[in-house]
């Protein structure tokens, strides 16, 4: 018997829970009916996922298993989630995936101008990181991105969208923004540096050297801004993120970092609703969101 779906949701509820009776109820099932699941799953990959009877320690085979079955169920949800809003977007869809430190600029004024233009007009947006940004645009489920970089993509046209220098960002009261000077490469790193996935497209190599010995490194934006406003960490990040920070954290310039970052508007060829996307496109590209920064990187 094939592996299907519903197997990997009731699989992935009771390794989530820990007990059959919690992830009977979260799926509406019943718990003998969810521990037969199981037992198919066990019988057709022949060995079992769970460490004895009471479902609530994961075999090594079993977590494997599970990661991999999140990221399915998580993957068939947002499918079937577009797949619903496509058949009732009458008045058409836009969908738009951006990488977060533009999203929060993009998406309010974007929102309110397409669908204050096309009342009914249904729009998907999503923010997450720049190779899944790239990666919904290749399977076509986004049809405008904003990434950092350029990477061509088969039937997907890039356009410049701006750049943006990276620099220190800190606690308004921390020493390296009181003081007079613009802060060195070796000051901010030496100071409690946190990386964070941004900083792998600074190529500056004495940034890559003193970097690379970094204890702490934290991927999700938000959390990095908690830890930063705590006065007692640093990290580097491009200027844009400086839009959206708490009052108590700030950006400055690193004396000897002069790299930029450079962003990218991505749009699908081929869309259902291509006018849709491309007045979007449009706005996006006049819309006066990055004022201060630099426009018009060569292609």
């Amino acid at each position: 018997m094939a592996l299907k779906i519903e197997m990997l949701r009731a699989f992935c509820t009771v390794a989530q829970t820990g007990n059959l009776s919690e992830a009977a109820n979260r799926l509406g099932r019943t718990q003998s009916a969810v521990s037969m699941t199981l037992k198919q799953m066990e019988d057709h990959l022949g060995k079992k996922l769970f460490e004895g009877e009471r479902k609530n320690q994961l075999s090594p085979l079993g977590e494997q298993v599970f990661d991999l079955a999140q990221k399915q169920v998580r993957q068939f949800d947002q499918t079937v989630q577009s797949i619903e809003m496509a058949a009732e977007a009458i008045h058409g869809l836009i969908r738009i995936v951006s990488v977060p430190s533009v999203a929060a600029l993009v998406f309010p004024p974007v929102l309110e101008h397409m669908t204050a233009r096309y009342p009914g007009l249904k729009v998907e947006l999503r923010d997450t990181d720049t190779q899944q940004v790239l990666d919904a645009l290749a399977e076509g489920k986004a049809d405008i991105g904003i990434a950092s970089g350029y990477h061509p993509l088969n039937g997907v046209k890039a356009v410049p969208l701006f750049e943006d220098r990276f620099g220190l960002v800190c606690s308004a009261g921390h020493p390296l923004f009181q003081q007079d000077s613009p802060p060195s490469i070796a000051d901010v790193t030496g100071a409690g540096f946190v990386r964070n996935a941004l900083c792998d497209l600074i190529r500056n190599e004495r940034f890559v050297e003193a970097s690379s010995g970094a204890d702490v490194t934290i991927h999700n934006t938000h959390s990095l801004i908690t830890m930063v406003r705590t006065g007692k960490w640093v990290t580097v990040l491009p200027q844009t993120v400086a839009r959206f920070m708490p009052e108590t954290t700030a950006f400055r310039p690193i004396a000897d970092l002069p790299d930029r970052r450079e962003v990218y508007l991505y749009q699908r060829d081929r869309s259902r609703f291509a006018a849709l996307s491309e007045e979007c496109c449009a706005f996006i590209r006049a819309c006066d969101l990055f004022s201060g920064l630099s426009n018009g990187l060569p292609g």
